[in-house]
């Protein structure tokens, strides 16, 4: 999801002030709570989502809990902030949270005008449209005259209005505050579709009473890196966010999971996993944590591809191929620049 140029710029002179609330050392502010602090979505199945006993589970929230195993040894020393769009990117800069995982899109304006940081992409995306499948539409350049259901606070709005103007195409913006509200309102038949991140797409319409009733169109209309974001002005704690990430997308690359790592640690010579799981050099001190760090994330919440299978794929209610989030070496864009 993302955020609504113009309102992002509004908060340029706010974000200019509290930038320098990084520039104290955040893994230490970190340590002496004793937790981190983690910004979330107010309910993506698949991405943050709590159950009815408050467990969140997600790929973003996994994002806070590699962290917390990297800092920590313990992926549960999180504490979860459901945010709405408008509401996260203040919630950063003011030191409300130490990270902002909710499924957000890196762009230039954010990352240049809001004293924020992004870290890695952990889900590439783009933005799509969902109908129901009695309208008997198969693509989105039918959607002359539509009315169409969004979120406020992002810049959905910005790109609906492109692809539209863009195809010279009429239609009726209906603009509500939360998703859910967006959902609920395309669910009762106030808009002919709904539309958000594709993921997003998927994620809510296996909330829906049917959800065979929804098809999601082929069109992809924009491009949606989505990851963690950190607060300006403290590189260390921005180097064990992004790494983090890239422990768990080299750990899958290497053949390493929650399951063997233990074993492969023992047994291994090869001398990029020997540092990778801190069996061999000090890795872990050139971010100030400790030389199994890496090990620690990978034992403790997976590597990159058992955190997209549990979370978001084919065997799960929002059931998404890996497609372009599969690795590199598999006809996917998931790269990671190598530990050494």
């Amino acid at each position: 999801m993302k955020s609504n140029v113009g309102k992002l710029l509004s908060t340029a002179a706010v974000a200019a002030t509290l930038s320098t609330a990084a520039s104290a050392a955040t893994l230490d502010d970190v340590k002496a709570k004793g937790f981190i602090q983690c910004g979330v979505s107010q309910g993506v199945p698949g991405f943050s989502n709590a159950d009815a006993s408050g467990n969140w589970t997600g790929i973003d929230v996994d994002a806070c809990r590699a962290v917390a195993a990297a800092v920590f040894n313990d992926a549960q020393a999180v504490k979860f902030t459901p945010l709405s769009a408008k509401e996260r990117f203040t919630a950063l800069q003011s030191g409300e949270i130490d990270i902002l995982s909710r499924n957000t899109t890196w762009t230039y304006t954010r990352d240049n005008s809001l004293g924020i940081d992004f870290t890695a992409v952990n889900f590439y995306d783009g933005q799509g449209f969902m109908a129901r499948k009695d309208l008997g539409i198969t693509s989105a350049l039918e959607l002359d005259g539509a009315t169409v259901c969004t979120e406020q606070g992002t810049t959905t709005e910005l790109n609906m209005a492109d692809f539209f103007r863009k195809h010279n195409l009429s239609y009726v913006p209906v603009v509500v505050q939360k998703a859910d509200e967006a959902v609920a309102a395309y669910a009762s038949g106030r808009c002919d579709v709904f539309t958000t991140d594709k993921s997003g797409l998927a994620a809510q319409r296996s909330k829906l009473a049917d959800p065979n009733d929804h098809i999601i169109l082929d069109e992809t209309i924009s491009k949606e890196p989505l990851g963690p974001a950190v607060r300006h002005g403290d590189n260390q704690w921005k180097d064990i966010v992004t790494w983090a990430m890239f422990v768990q997308v080299n750990a899958e690359e290497m053949g390493i999971t929650s399951k063997n790592v233990a074993t492969i640690k023992k047994e291994t010579t090869d001398p990029g996993i020997l540092r990778l799981l801190g069996a061999e050099g000090d890795m872990g001190s050139q971010l100030g944590l400790s030389s199994d760090w890496a090990y620690n994330i990978i034992s403790k919440v997976g590597n990159y591809g058992e955190v997209f299978e549990a979370n978001v794929g084919p065997s799960t209610p929002v059931g998404l191929p890996r497609g372009i989030n599969n690795l590199w070496t598999e006809g996917g864009i998931m790269y990671a620049p190598p530990v050494r």
